[in-house]
C-alpha cells in the first residue's frame, strides 16, 4: 500500500516555516499513485476528448472548403459525425472514470487517515475535537479524493489552450503570434485566482469543521440540553458560525467571478483580433474560408479561460481539504516498539512523568511505583490528571517528559502487540465493538475462548444480563439496549476476558449499583489474584479495598499509602465529598 512517507516532501520547501504544506504535497501525490491505472485512463480518456476536439473544427473547415469549392465532402462530412459522437462516448468514460478514481482516491485517504487517528489514540480528540475529526474524514476526505481527477482535468483542460494556440500556428504562424500575446495578463490572472480560492476554500472548510465539532457535542449531551429545556439556544449556538460560513463561500463566488469578468475583458478582444487578422488574411488569399472558420473556434480554445477557472478551483477546493486532513496526519503517533516482554509479575513504574495539555502541566515529575500483584487505587480532585495517568500507564498516550516501565521494560519499546496482550482497560464508557455481544467481549489483539469470555462475565455479573436478551450471547450490540450500569459490567467483563499481567480500571466501577460493585470488587481484590491492579477511584468504599492508595493533588503525588492510614487525614477524607459524611 502506498504511504505518505513515499512521497518525500519537497526539498526546495522553506523549512519550519510550514510543515503542514510538505505533508499535503505528499499526501495529493500518495492518492494520486494510489488510483494508478484509474487516474492514467482519466488522463488518456480527457486528452482523447480535447484532441477530438481539436480536430473537429480543422475537418469542419476542410469539409466547408470542399462543399464551396462543389467538391465531395461526405468522408468528411462523415469523420466530423464521428468526432462528435466519439466526443459524448469520452465524455461518458470521463464521468465514470473521473467517480471511480475519486471514490477509490477517498477511500485510501479514510483508511489512511482513520489508522493515524486510532494510532494517536485519546492524543486525536484532545487536539482535534470528534466533531471536527468526523468532518475532516468524512466531507474532506471526498473532497481531497477528487484531487486526482481534478489534476487529470486540469491537464486536459490546459492541452485545449495549447493545441489551439499550435492548431493556429499550422494555419498561419501570425495568428499564433498575435495570441502569444495575451496571453501574460491571462497566465497572471490564473495564477491569481488559484492563491486567492485555496485561501476562501480554507476558511470555508475550517468553519465547517467548527460546526460540526458544536454539533457533535450538542448530540453527545442531548438528555442534559432536553432536560433543560434549551433545545433553540444549543441550535442557535451550533448555527452561530452560519454567517461566516456565508461570507466564506460569498468570497470564493466573488473571487470566481471577478476571475470571470477579468478573463471576458481580454479574452474576446483576442479573439476578435485572430478572426480580424484571418479574415484580412482570406481577403489575400492566404488562408481559405474553411480555415477561417477553424481559426475563430481555435481562438474560442486558446483562450478557454473559464474552463480553467473552473478546473483551478476544484483543484484548490480538494488541495485545502488535502491540508486539512495532513493536519490530522502532522500529529506524531507514538512509535511501535520492538522488544518482548520478559515474564514477570506486572511490577509497573512511573520515573519523572511529566504530560502537558493545552499549555498546562498536568502531571508534574510524578514518581509512582506498583509492586506486581498488587491493587493501587488513585485518588484525588477532578482535574489532577487520574484519567491521564491511567492512559499513561497503559501507553493509550505518551508522557511529554518521563518514562513508564512494565517489569522493568520502558512502555515504548514493547511491540504492540505484546503490550495490548499484557495490558487490559476497563473505563466509565466502554465502547462495543463487534457484531454481538460475545464478539464485543472477545474484541482485543488475541480473542479468549467462548469458556472464558463467559467466565469472565460471571466476575462481573453480566452473565444474567445477556442471558436475558433476546438472543443471550448472539445479540447485536445494536439490538441491546442498556443501561450506564450495565454497559459497565459488560466492559469489566471484555478486560476481566482478556487477562493480562496489568489490568487498569479507569473509574470503570461508577455506574455500578451497591450490591454489583460489592460483588465486583470481591472478585477483583480476591485474595492470590496474580495480575496487577490499577483504579481510577472516586468511591471511599473502592479505595478501601485496594492494597495502596495513590493520593493525588495538582499533579503530583501528596502521599502513598493504605486508605485506612490515609483517612485520618481531613485534607483526604475531602477529596471524596459528600461520602465522607455517610460513613
Amino acid at each position: 500500500m502506498t504511504t505518505v512517507s513515499d512521497a518525500a516532501p519537497d526539498p526546495v520547501a522553506p523549512q519550519g516555516r510550514d510543515p503542514v504544506a510538505p505533508l499535503a504535497r505528499a499526501l495529493e501525490r500518495a492518492a494520486l499513485r494510489h488510483g494508478g491505472a484509474h487516474c492514467a485512463a482519466l488522463c488518456l480518456v480527457s486528452l482523447a476528448a480535447t484532441a477530438a476536439g481539436l480536430l473537429l473544427p480543422a475537418v469542419l473547415g476542410r469539409a466547408l472548403d470542399l462543399l464551396l469549392a462543389g467538391e465531395p465532402a461526405t468522408r468528411w462530412v462523415g469523420a466530423a459525425t464521428a468526432l462528435v459522437v466519439l466526443l459524448g462516448v469520452l465524455d461518458a468514460c470521463a464521468g465514470v472514470v473521473s467517480g471511480t478514481a475519486d471514490g477509490r482516491a477517498a477511500a485510501w485517504l479514510r483508511r489512511r487517515v482513520t489508522g493515524h487517528v486510532l494510532a494517536l489514540g485519546p492524543r486525536a480528540g484532545d487536539r482535534f475535537g470528534a466533531g471536527d475529526l468526523a468532518a475532516r474524514l468524512v466531507g474532506n476526505a471526498a473532497q481531497a479524493g477528487t484531487s486526482p481527477a481534478a489534476v487529470a482535468a486540469l491537464l486536459a483542460a490546459l492541452a485545449g489552450p495549447v493545441g489551439g494556440v499550435v492548431a493556429l500556428g499550422i494555419i498561419d504562424w501570425r495568428l499564433a503570434v498575435l495570441l502569444l500575446a495575451g496571453a501574460p495578463p491571462l497566465a497572471l490572472l490564473l495564477r491569481t485566482l488559484a492563491r486567492s480560492t485555496t485561501a476562501c476554500v480554507a476558511d470555508y472548510q475550517r468553519v465547517q469543521g467548527r460546526m460540526a465539532a458544536d454539533l457533535a457535542e450538542a448530540v453527545g449531551g442531548f438528555r442534559t440540553i432536553a432536560a433543560a429545556g434549551i433545545q433553540d439556544r444549543e441550535t442557535a449556538r451550533i448555527l452561530r458560525p452560519l454567517p461566516e460560513l456565508s461570507r466564506a463561500g460569498h468570497r470564493m463566488w466573488h473571487v470566481q467571478g471577478r476571475a470571470a469578468a477579468q478573463a471576458v475583458t481580454v479574452a474576446p478582444l483576442l479573439q476578435l483580433g485572430v478572426v480580424a487578422l484571418a479574415g484580412f488574411l482570406l481577403t489575400r488569399g492566404e488562408v481559405s474560408v474553411g480555415d477561417l472558420l477553424a481559426a475563430s473556434r481555435y481562438a474560442v480554445l486558446a483562450t478557454g479561460v473559464g474552463v480553467l477557472v473552473g478546473r483551478l478551483a476544484a483543484l484548490a477546493r480538494a488541495r485545502a481539504a488535502a491540508r486539512r486532513l495532513a493536519e490530522v496526519l502532522a500529529e506524531p503517533a507514538p512509535a511501535p516498539g520492538t522488544r518482548g516482554l520478559p515474564s514477570g509479575p506486572g511490577r509497573l513504574e512511573l520515573r519523572k512523568v511529566t504530560v502537558r495539555r493545552g499549555g498546562r502541566t498536568v502531571l508534574d515529575g510524578l514518581d509512582l511505583v506498583v509492586p506486581g500483584g498488587t491493587a493501587l487505587a488513585v485518588v484525588g480532585r477532578s482535574g489532577t490528571g487520574k484519567s491521564l495517568l491511567a492512559r499513561i500507564a497503559g501507553r493509550l498516550t505518551d508522557p511529554d517528559a518521563g518514562e513508564v516501565l512494565l517489569d522493568g521494560v520502558p512502555l515504548g519499546q514493547v511491540r504492540h502487540d505484546d503490550l495490548r496482550r499484557a495490558v487490559a482497560f476497563a473505563f466509565a464508557r466502554p465502547a462495543l465493538l463487534g457484531t454481538t455481544i460475545e464478539d464485543a467481549l472477545s474484541y482485543g489483539a488475541a480473542a479468549p475462548s467462548p469458556a472464558r469470555v463467559r467466565s469472565a462475565a460471571r466476575e462481573a455479573r453480566a452473565d444474567s444480563f445477556v442471558e436475558r436478551l433476546p438472543h443471550g450471547w448472539a445479540t447485536p450490540c445494536a439490538d441491546a439496549p442498556r443501561s450506564g450500569g450495565e454497559s459497565q459490567r459488560l466492559g469489566l467483563a471484555r478486560a476481566f476476558a482478556h487477562g493480562g499481567r496489568l489490568l487498569i480500571l479507569d473509574d470503570a466501577l461508577s455506574s455500578l449499583d451497591t450490591v454489583t460493585e460489592h460483588h465486583v470488587t470481591e472478585a477483583l481484590f480476591a485474595p492470590g489474584t496474580a495480575r496487577t491492579r490499577l483504579l481510577i477511584a472516586h468511591r471511599a468504599t473502592t479505595a478501601a479495598r485496594a492494597d495502596t492508595v495513590a493520593w493525588l493533588e495538582e499533579g503530583r503525588v501528596r502521599a502513598v499509602g493504605p486508605h485506612e492510614v490515609l483517612w485520618r487525614d481531613p485534607e483526604y477524607r475531602a477529596v471524596f465529598g459528600e461520602e465522607t459524611t455517610r460513613r
